[in-house]
């Protein structure tokens, strides 16, 4: 499932192509992606787009919003004049809209965004501005890190739970954007079991995996996302983080530290990937 550096990707190209637009008709081939009347937004201005741990808002100039999560392979694609004849990467498809594009938004100017999802797990829905908080998705998000995840949060947040560390850090509830990539690679970092008991981290173990998590959560963004399943940008092209997993998904390969074998295991009911060398 993309994570903050995934979505914060998504939101950095739809801030940069479709604010300014004005959604001049809605497409809804399969109407369970989307809730809400799609007529409250129809000749609306866009004017801004936001993250929220792994959700996105797009706001509008009428106090109405778009709020979406795309869950496992949904994809955002943007397309216009200018972008029309861009390659788009194989996760997309030959073509764009093609039989997995659910929503399309037609746009001012000859623009297109079309929200494509070959699982239907993600959603779309309208909503008032002023109303978001109460998508239980919004209103229970925990602190995120480059917000509102300070260390001594973070930390408050380690030292009292008894759950193993990587579920805890990949409960959204509790902090906001980690998914199971970024948790492999910044237990890795620091150089944590995945399976020890948050409660047991030392003072110094919490901070280096608070500056790990940090660490990894950079890199992710600077290197557009983590193209493991179907997440691409808003062009259609993808990331380039997973070709820098430190620990997610190299089971049987060499640990780029020790020269160990890596580990796979099963860790809150999500594939989990460590170092038994150095992991401790």
């Amino acid at each position: 499932m993309p994570e903050l550096p995934e979505v914060e990707t998504i939101r950095l190209g739809l801030q940069k192509y479709i604010v300014g637009h004005t959604i001049t008709d809605l497409d809804v081939s399969l109407p369970k992606i989307l809730t809400g009347d799609v007529k409250n937004i129809i000749g609306a201005k866009i004017i801004d787009v936001k993250r929220f741990g792994k959700g996105l808002v797009i706001d509008l100039n009428n106090g109405y919003s778009i709020a979406a999560h795309i869950k496992l392979t949904g994809q955002f694609v943007y397309r216009d004049s200018a972008t029309a004849k861009l390659k788009l990467s194989p996760k997309v498809g030959t073509q764009i809209p093609n039989k997995f594009t659910h929503v399309t938004f037609k746009l001012d100017k000859g623009a297109y965004l079309y929200y494509n999802d070959i699982r239907q797990f993600g959603w779309v829905k309208v909503i008032k501005t002023k109303d978001l908080k109460s998508i239980p998705f919004f209103k229970d998000l925990g602190p995120e890190p480059f917000k509102d995840l300070t260390f001594d949060i973070f930390k408050n947040i380690v030292s009292k739970s008894n759950l193993a560390i990587k579920p805890l850090i990949m409960d959204q509830k509790k902090i906001a954007g980690i998914g199971n990539i970024y948790a492999n690679d910044a237990l890795f970092e620091a150089r944590i079991d995945p399976r020890k008991k948050a409660k047991d981290l030392s003072s110094s173990e919490i901070k280096n995996l608070y500056n790990a998590v940090l660490k990894v959560l950079k890199k992710g963004l600077e290197n557009g996302g983590a193209s493991e399943l179907n997440y691409v940008n808003v062009l259609g092209q993808e990331g380039k983080y997973q070709h820098h997993f430190l620990a997610y998904a190299r089971d049987g390969k060499k640990c780029v530290r020790c020269g160990k074998i890596m580990k796979k295991i099963t860790l809150g009911g999500r594939g989990t990937y460590f170092c038994e060398g150095c992991q401790k």
